[in-house]
């Protein structure tokens, strides 16, 4: 454990500061939309598995990027991220709009 040091800490809590909220490059935005736009599919029903052992009918709107899929749960009315596994895509509760969802990867 480390020894109570009131400087670092105020060191460390600025330079924390320094980093929240800085905005990503534009082409970090400009590369997510062209990736998104490429991975998009025809949407697909899928059943998606959600933690307690609920399954729900989804739809699949992205192809998978490396384990991960956007899916468009109708009866929330959003899209959410999912996970591949060997029992079918499980959520994982990144929820909102599908580029967001695209983007937490």
């Amino acid at each position: 454990m480390r020894a109570w040091d009131p400087e670092l800490l105020a060191r460390e809590a600025r330079e924390a500061t320094d980093r929240l909220g800085v905005p990503l490059p534009e082409r970090w935005y400009a590369r997510t939309l062209e990736d998104f736009r490429a991975a998009l599919c025809a949407p697909e029903p899928v059943t998606v598995n959600f933690s307690g052992g609920i399954t729900q009918a989804c739809w699949t709107v992205t192809r998978a990027n490396g384990p991960y899929r956007v899916i468009y749960l109708p009866s929330a009315g959003y899209f959410a991220l999912c996970v591949d596994s060997a029992f079918g895509p499980l959520d994982i509760g990144v929820h909102g709009d599908a580029i967001g969802c695209f983007a937490s990867v």
